[in-house]
């Protein structure tokens, strides 16, 4: 097969040169002359050939000079060779003497580097446009779990590299890369072919990417055949997809799928007629007589310029390898030379001057100017290459024969059409081939085992998002935003708290106005009766300064609800207790003389009089006026401040007022709760006689409501840190109002409304008007 692409290749350059001999515009007058060598694939035949090239025009010795400017070597221009190992040889030898050498086939991206290889040119792209076509072919498949393999040659090991380089940036992992000998003879060929098919087995693929000639991917193939690897999706090149490597190889159908790349060429007018034409002549008496005489002519003592194999062809040997051999880019790098000699010697469409022309003075025309052939415009690229694009094939079997079915295009972008592809697997689709699924958004990259390239795709958590396409990591929110499971970005939090019109607020809000009015009844109905027996007994109007400071106390709910702010937050706990404290003065007074009249008789008489009558109230504004003094020192010590917390709610920054000294939280606290132990020292134990009204059980129960309302309340309010904290707040506010009313006032309201019988100064005698030895212990 390398054989039958050479000399098509060769037959190609003589027709493009005849063509342009036989033209009247592009060189007229002029007649190109050429040396035609086979370099049998190999870089030291390439190389004799080379230097032959670079001798001074009619010896057969290089020139060793200090300035090439004026020198003139055997020829202006090369064409050739094909493969990339060969043009890495020869490119540095014409570049070192600035000669044109353009290639048909090599597509090495070494060869890129116009600075080492500034004469050099390609008509054919380069491997990097091979590596990104085939990159974008697995993206969009969604293949990033594969094994490339690639020929042990110049051509195998650039590509694989190129490929391997983009594969990494592009989230496609290499289950295994691996090199395949090119030579077969050697004893070890064998053995590393198995061992190549065995890890493409075990790694679990189902996409092999192969970059090799058309021999050592054809080894491959019947070993990976041999030794039942399975069907799989091959990747492949023009290098070997465009051989005869599916006649040849039995059973070829079995490997599965086989999509690959060719490079864009167009149609070559007339070469097929002219090769047909040509073998003709060889028949004739003639040809052969002037063959004959042409081979007397050359000398064979600088190279051997004989083919043994040519005689032996025949054109039904070729005819059928005129189908798949690209001939047109070596028409296009002949024709380039040859527009470059048209512009450097100022050739117009009728003549051209006769004139030397050194290999140098064609390099400007071949870097800048477009030329035109077959009706295409061609120009090289600042890499001197020409990107004339792919096409993607697929291997179609129809009735046992194959068919090259283009399904695709790639031109800096890749379009396929999948509805053209039928694949291996039972629903014709394509098959699946990945160690990971594509994370979606929302998503990062978590990785598993041993190989990073394998990993679960998992979903960001609450409060972070995905910032990047196929992060390893969800990156924290702000504080002042949000994010759900699974984002793509952070939201600002909205405010929380305790609004108006919520309905726990409302129906608080109701049970605060009940409240309010059961406080006021309470008053008009002590205010009525002020000067009745059981109102005295009560205190007097102390109980109207105590129903006075429960209504503002039920009032103060209203600093619970609605946007906090630093100063109500410090108002709430010093009116709550001020105004707690101008409720548990009153009972002070009541309590002592209570406790002096039935623990303490004998002092009694002697002490009453501090407790009772105007000095009680004395008691009661000092016990505020201390009271105050401890609000004050609140305020100093730490008052209670806005709290904005972004932790306890996903979404909302809750907004609640922190303690911020606790210290100073019981001190100012504490002296209430003194009040209360002392009032219910003082009334516990006390036994009223019979048919008495007992005052000191309502302070007893009052006190005691207290104490359990707060054991719960301080216990929710030091943990809870929610919406729920100030309605807790508002609970204890009402919950201690309404136990005090109920145990206290609210008895006493009933005797007034529905028992007037009772209020008499028999039954609600005051203590302080008993008899000593009345009261029973």
């Amino acid at each position: 097969r390398l054989f039958m692409d050479g000399l098509i290749w060769a037959l190609g350059m003589r027709f493009a040169i005849e063509q342009i001999n036989n033209s009247s515009s592009l060189l007229p007058g002029i007649t190109l002359g050429y040396d035609m060598y086979d370099t049998c694939f190999e870089p030291l035949v390439a190389l004799q050939p080379s230097l032959l090239f670079l001798t001074r025009n009619g010896t057969t010795g290089i020139g060793v000079l200090c300035n090439y400017t004026e020198y003139q070597p055997r020829v202006t221009a090369v064409i050739g060779p094909h493969k990339s190992d060969l043009c890495l040889v020869t490119a540095k030898l014409f570049s070192s003497f600035l000669i044109p050498q353009v290639s048909y086939g090599a597509s090495s991206e070494t060869l890129s580097n116009t600075e080492l290889y500034p004469s050099f040119y390609r008509t054919v792209p380069s491997d990097k446009n091979l590596a990104e076509a085939v990159v974008l072919l697995l993206n969009q498949f969604g293949w990033n779990w594969v094994a490339t393999v690639g020929s042990d040659d110049e051509y195998g090991r650039s590509a694989q590299t190129l490929f391997l380089s983009m594969a990494g940036t592009n989230n496609i992992c290499i289950a295994y890369e691996g090199y395949i000998p090119t030579d077969l003879a050697e004893p070890s060929a064998k053995k590393q072919l198995e061992d190549t098919v065995r890890v493409i087995n075990s790694t679990n693929v189902n996409v092999v990417v192969l970059f090799a000639y058309s021999t050592p991917a054809q080894a491959l193939l019947e070993h990976s055949i041999r030794m039942g690897l399975g069907k799989k999706v091959w990747v492949g090149t023009d290098a070997w997809m465009l051989s005869d490597i599916a006649a040849s190889t039995p059973n070829i159908q079995s490997i599965g799928t086989v999509l690959g790349f060719v490079m864009r060429t167009g149609t070559v007018p007339g070469f097929q007629e002219y090769v047909a034409e040509l073998f003709s002549s060889v028949a004739q008496e003639e040809f052969c007589r002037r063959s004959k005489e042409l081979s007397r002519l050359m000398n064979p003592e600088v190279l051997d310029t004989q083919c043994q194999q040519c005689d032996h062809v025949t054109l039904g040997d070729i005819w059928p390898m005129l189908r798949v051999t690209t001939v047109q880019p070596v028409q296009v790098a002949v024709y380039s030379v040859a527009h470059a000699l048209h512009r450097a010697l100022g050739c117009s469409t009728k003549s051209c001057p006769k004139t030397a022309i050194r290999s140098w003075q064609l390099l400007h025309y071949m870097n800048n100017l477009p030329f035109e052939m077959n009706s295409q415009s061609f120009r090289f690229d600042q890499s001197h290459g020409t990107n004339t694009g792919y096409k993607l094939i697929f291997w179609a079997w129809r009735d046992g024969t194959l068919t090259n079915l283009p399904v695709g295009d790639y031109d800096q972008s890749l379009y396929v059409r999948k509805t053209e592809i039928q694949f291996h697997t039972p629903d014709k689709k394509e098959p699946a081939s990945e160690c990971f699924r594509r994370c979606e958004q929302g998503q990062f990259r978590r990785i598993k085992g041993f190989n990073l390239c394998c990993y679960d795709c998992t979903d960001c958590s609450e409060n972070t998002f995905w910032n990047s396409t196929d992060s390893t990591g969800c990156s924290p929110c702000p504080r002042h935003q949000w994010a759900p499971p699974r984002s793509t970005g952070c939201y600002d939090r909205t405010e929380r708290f305790l609004f108006w019109d919520e309905p726990v607020a409302v129906a608080l809000l109701t049970l605060m106005s009940l409240t309010a009015a059961l406080s006021c009844v309470a008053a008009l109905l002590f205010l009525k009766h002020l000067r009745s027996p059981l109102v005295r007994a009560a205190g007097g109007g102390r109980s109207l300064l105590a129903l006075l400071a429960l209504l503002l106390q039920s009032l103060s709910c209203c600093l619970y609800v609605g946007r906090p702010s630093s100063a109500l937050c410090g108002l709430q706990q010093l009116s709550y207790a001020l105004c707690l404290n101008g409720c548990f003065s009153t009972f002070v007074p009541k309590a002592l003389e209570i406790t002096l009249v039935t623990e303490l008789p004998r002092c009694a008489p002697r002490l009453l009089r501090w407790v009772t009558h105007g000095r009680a109230w004395l008691l009661v504004a000092l016990s505020l006026l201390t009271q105050a003094l401890l609000c004050f020192c609140h305020l100093r010590l730490g008052p209670d401040f806005l709290v904005s917390d972004y932790e306890s709610l996903p979404s909302e920054v809750l907004l609640v007022c922190g303690t911020q000294s606790w210290a100073a939280f019981a001190l100012l606290h504490g002296y209430n709760s003194c009040l209360a132990f002392a009032c219910f020292l003082c009334t516990f134990m006390v036994q009223t006689p019979p048919r008495r009204y007992n005052v000191a059980r309502g302070i007893t129960f009052a006190t005691l409501i207290f104490f359990v309302i707060w054991i719960f309340f301080l216990v929710i309010f030091a943990t809870l840190r929610t919406v729920l904290r100030a309605v807790t707040q508002i609970c204890t506010v009402l919950a201690t109002t309404l136990g005090i009313l109920a145990s206290y006032f609210v008895p006493k309201c009933y005797i007034l409304v529905f028992r007037p019988d009772l209020n008499t100064g028999d039954y609600c005698q005051s203590p302080a008007e008993e008899e000593p030895d009345e009261v029973s212990r």
